[in-house]
């Protein structure tokens, strides 16, 4: 009897080919997409650091951030109206625009994060940076390797942003030592928490940006995301791990 092969087999056989073929295409896309968000994200901390850092030293930055003009409270709001307009118009600005509004973003981040040199130490900053990159690089990974659905955690996580901006204020009035020391670490906890959901959400979204217009500015808003992590919790760690001076 001839050993005739299976057409069923070799049908399939070139078709896994094929699945292979666009697994290793899609995840060859996936690590570009990301190594992009990644590369704007970490372009635009070290950004706004050496902007931060040669402001601090100009010796205008005491005199806007701690005198009496108006001036500080414009780099006070200034970032907030950039993520407002990055997040919600997103959708209807070119990806040229969007690039532009993040370096610009990132710029007046430096001007207003400038502070923290005035009040902390030049070695705790350095410090508490690595350890913030450390701790990101970490939550990062687990956010893209795990196979745990993180998204139920995506509404606590916003509600617990909101829960420390509201103490943050409160905290502005009544100047409690003990409120301002729990507002620092659960704003640790909460923006580790979100650094790794935002990592997973980002990776999930690929499959809905790929070869799309929308991929630019899905890079750049995935950018700003994981920006706004790795910040918050650098100053959130800053405030119970930095020395003054």
């Amino acid at each position: 009897m001839a050993n005739w092969p299976d057409p069923r087999t070799t049908s399939a056989g070139f078709g896994g080919a094929s699945a292979r073929a666009g697994d290793v295409a899609f995840d060859a896309g996936l690590r570009s997409y990301m190594l992009s968000i990644y590369n704007y994200m970490a372009s635009g901390v070290l950004l706004t650091g050496i902007v931060a850092l040669l402001f601090a030293q100009s010796g205008f930055a005491y005199q806007v951030l701690a005198g009496p003009g108006p001036l500080k409270y414009v780099l006070m709001f200034a970032p907030l109206v950039f993520v407002m307009v990055l997040s919600f118009g997103i959708q209807r600005l070119q990806t040229s625009t969007a690039q532009m509004l993040y370096w610009a973003y990132c710029v007046v981040m430096g001007l207003s994060m400038a502070s923290i040199f005035l009040v902390f130490t030049g070695e705790s900053i350095a410090q508490t940076f690595f350890a913030t990159a450390a701790a990101f690089a970490g939550l990062s990974l687990y956010g893209y390797t795990t196979k745990r659905d993180l998204s139920a955690f995506g509404t606590f996580l916003i509600m617990g942003v909101v829960g420390i901006l509201i103490a943050s204020l409160i905290n502005l009035f009544i100047q409690s030592t003990a409120l301002e020391l729990a507002v620092s670490i659960l704003g640790v906890l909460i923006f580790a928490g979100l650094t790794a959901y935002d990592t997973q959400r980002l990776k999930s979204l690929y499959a809905d940006v790929a070869g799309t217009e929308f991929m630019g500015k899905a890079v750049v808003i995935g950018a700003l995301s994981l920006y706004l992590d790795f910040v918050n919790m650098f100053m959130f760690l800053l405030r119970f791990m930095g020395s003054r001076d």
